[in-house]
């Protein structure tokens, strides 16, 4: 079999002190994440991360900047993911759109409150990548090159 890395987006989408996440069942455990999933066939990674957004927590979003790009391989199951995680400001909440399964609900903790909680995180990158945001300035959108 040959190794394949999965491409995923997210989101860092912060609101006076208090960051969007998705709580989802993972393994069978309620664990929080950004909005985050995997790259589909014929879309753009800025058009992932607004789409997985809206679908896991029902909010529209503006991409304002890509906070950072992470290898990671999940202890659990040793699949590499590789992760182009973007800043955005939110826009406007759906409460009506339908969540993607396993999703039960969008979650504004502060960062100091999903710091408390490491036995809930999907995996670490989901405060490394508040932490790269709250540390400087995300870069310019225009470093995701599409094809023209």
């Amino acid at each position: 079999m040959a190794w394949q890395p999965h491409i995923t987006v997210a989101t860092v989408i912060e609101d006076r002190g208090r960051f969007l996440l998705v709580e989802e069942l993972a393994e069978g455990r309620a664990v929080f994440n950004q909005p985050a999933g995997h790259l589909e066939a014929n879309e753009s990674l800025p058009q992932a991360a607004i789409r997985e957004t809206l679908e896991e927590t029902g909010w529209d979003v503006e991409l304002t900047g890509v906070t950072g790009i992470y290898l990671y391989t999940a202890p659990s199951n040793g699949v590499t993911y590789q992760r182009v995680c973007f800043a955005a400001k939110a826009l406007r909440h759906r409460p009506e759109h339908p969540l993607d399964d396993g999703i039960i609900g969008p979650r504004w903790l502060s960062r100091d409150e999903l710091a408390a909680q490491p036995e809930r995180w999907r995996s670490e990158l989901v405060l490394r990548c508040i932490d790269d945001y709250l540390g400087s300035e995300p870069f310019p959108l225009s470093l995701i090159r599409d094809p023209a």
